[in-house]
């Protein structure tokens, strides 16, 4: 086996609502302050609400196909998803789901996803976006993705969050966020070892 990466894995935080007057980037801006506080990722952010996300899906899955033609907007967004060891998704939930643009980055991409770590943070009224981060991770397993344990959920997350974006108080949120980080450390690393090592079917 060779050596190890003495690099720090590459983490990206995915912003996934659209929505207008959306709290994804408050929320969104707080776990990317954490995550380069954490010191051990390199970080890079992704908003959805940057790039076209056609529902209209290439004719052939990129499973079997890794790089269709996509639209041109995307080409930034396909790149940092490729580049990355690890994501966390910051969703969310609307009508007990997860947002159409989350998945349709998702259906847009295939090998992109595949054999890396992923998070979740979750906001909403009362669930939290745990409706949302619980489908997300039957969705995602079907890419060969790796969900890690722990998650951040904030339920009525308007109260919880002060005007500037800090939140009121911050001393639980931000040690679950440690825990999952940590997480997301561990198998970011392991799993960028194991592709470089072993390259692997598409599919």
């Amino acid at each position: 086996m060779t050596a190890q990466h003495t690099t720090p894995p590459r983490l990206t935080v995915i912003t996934a609502s659209v929505r207008e007057g959306r709290a994804g980037p408050m929320v969104a801006d707080w776990i990317t302050a954490l995550a380069r506080a954490h010191g051990g990722f390199t970080v890079t952010t992704a908003d959805l609400a940057d790039y076209p996300l056609p529902l209209a899906l290439p004719a052939v899955s990129p499973a079997f196909e890794p790089d269709p033609e996509r639209p041109a907007g995307m080409t930034e967004l396909t790149g940092r998803l490729r580049e990355a060891d690890a994501f966390i998704v910051v969703t969310p939930d609307y009508n007990r789901s997860f947002p159409a643009s989350v998945k349709a980055a998702i259906d847009w991409h295939y090998t992109e996803w595949q054999h890396k770590a992923i998070g979740f943070v979750g906001y909403s009224g009362a669930s939290g976006g745990l409706l949302a981060i619980e489908q997300l991770r039957q969705v995602f397993n079907e890419l060969q993705t790796h969900t890690v344990r722990d998650y951040l959920a904030f339920p009525r997350y308007y109260q919880l969050f002060d005007e500037s974006g800090a939140l009121r108080e911050p001393k639980e949120p931000e040690a679950a966020a440690q825990a999952m980080l940590d997480q997301l450390h561990w198998w970011a690393s392991v799993l960028r070892d194991a592709r470089r090592d072993r390259p692997h079917p598409a599919a």
